[in-house]
């Protein structure tokens, strides 16, 4: 079965790398050098974090995040 997932991707420029996320999959996480390299390597460290899951028997979750985007006034 497929899923999609969203993630986040930020670039740090202090290392040089985007740092990446699974909102809802908390402890996903990993990192690349460009944006290509980033979401490769996420797609890695999702379908090992699931598994992990499986194995320990804990549920993989269903849900999903939704981003929303805000604006706000800054002095």
């Amino acid at each position: 079965m497929e899923r999609r997932f969203k993630v986040v991707l930020e670039w740090d420029s202090e290392v040089q790398v985007y740092a990446v996320t699974v909102p809802s999959l908390p402890g996903c996480v990993t990192q690349g050098r460009n944006r290509e390299e980033a979401l490769e390597r996420i797609q890695e460290a999702i379908t090992g974090h699931i598994e992990a899951l499986k194995i320990i028997g804990q549920p993989v979750p269903q849900g999903d995040v939704e981003f929303a985007e805000v604006q706000v006034s800054v002095s």
